[in-house]
């Protein structure tokens, strides 16, 4: 047990809570230069403004099918908690949380440590695959936030765990529990990754290889094989694929007739998972005649916190 106090912060992105964060949101989200490069440097911001004020009126029209925001904050924070429970016994633990593009961000974070008299940070990331577009935003995010405070913290980083074992049998029992509801014929599984620009993985972004990675490490406990596709994509530059609707597509032209999809680079729910997959997918495959069902999020799952708790002692032992 570690009697040194020590903080850990809890990586994400954000998501707008109401109608009224949307435009915010995406002015934080287009404004940084890091995982996109809107003209030069001083363009930046006045064209993230511009995107973000055009994006904004769509992009609420989403957001009220899963109820008017992203509930990605509050599961974060309630992560949070139940990490900071589990880590009750091993020693002296505060866990906090920043959004790298909403509130509480990273400066609040660092605040609330510091408040409680601690300087050793541990920070996870909960993205369990590296990308510099996620983990390396908010990485660099943290750095910065840090050289900007007043207090001379001590930084440890957890940037990716694409097999750790808590989180591989928590999906994996997840696919199986799911692919048992299909009846009589099992389904196709389909995992679906946010997409990226292709230009990252040429300029060695580990993204895809950690991904799959993950789907051996699933499939070696599952025995069910799947096929990889990437969501979400925007913008007009060249993005990974297969496109989930065009995985749906091809699988509906090869006869299929249930698709099992594993939100695998989504460890909460949030809009990818409940508009994207649960709403826009399943409408594109009923149209095909295919019937789409998605597995859970991992969200609160005790097995999840117990891996977060497992990727945390390891840090400080």
């Amino acid at each position: 047990m570690t009697t040194v106090a020590t903080g850990i912060i809890l990586l994400n992105m954000g998501g707008p809570e109401k109608p009224a964060d949307v435009r915010p949101f995406l002015y934080n989200l287009f404004s940084d230069r890091e995982i996109i490069r809107l003209g030069p440097f001083f363009m930046q911001k006045p064209l993230a403004w511009f995107i973000a004020r055009k994006r904004a009126p769509k992009s609420i029209k989403t957001y009220e099918k899963i109820g008017g925001g992203s509930p990605l904050t509050t599961i974060t924070i309630a992560q949070a908690h139940a990490l900071e429970e589990e880590l009750r016994s091993h020693g002296n633990f505060t866990v906090v949380c920043a959004m790298r593009y909403w509130k509480p961000d990273t400066d609040s974070a660092l605040r609330q440590l510091a408040a409680k008299g601690i300087r050793s940070i541990i920070a996870l990331s909960l993205y369990p695959h590296y990308s510099c577009a996620t983990t390396g935003s908010s990485v660099q995010e943290l750095k910065r936030a840090i050289k900007r405070s007043s207090h001379d913290f001590s930084l440890s980083l957890i940037e990716s765990w694409p097999t750790q074992p808590d989180y591989i049998r928590n999906v994996a029992d997840n696919i199986l529990e799911s692919a048992e509801k299909f009846s009589p014929e099992r389904p196709e599984v389909v995992y679906s990754a946010h997409s990226l620009p292709i230009s990252f993985i040429e300029e060695g972004d580990p993204y895809v290889d950690h991904i799959k990675a993950t789907i051996k490490h699933i499939e070696k406990i599952t025995r069910l094989p799947g096929k990889l596709c990437f969501q979400s994509r925007s913008g007009p530059v060249e993005w990974l694929s297969p496109s989930t609707p065009d995985m749906i597509k091809s699988l509906a032209e090869d006869g299929c007739s249930n698709i099992l999809m594993v939100p695998i680079s989504f460890v909460s729910d949030h809009v990818e998972t409940l508009y994207e997959i649960d709403i826009l997918y399943r409408e594109q495959a009923e149209e095909f005649g295919i019937l789409l069902r998605s597995t859970k999020s991992l969200n609160c799952d005790p097995r999840f916190i117990t891996g977060l708790k497992k990727l945390i002692l390891s840090c400080v032992q």
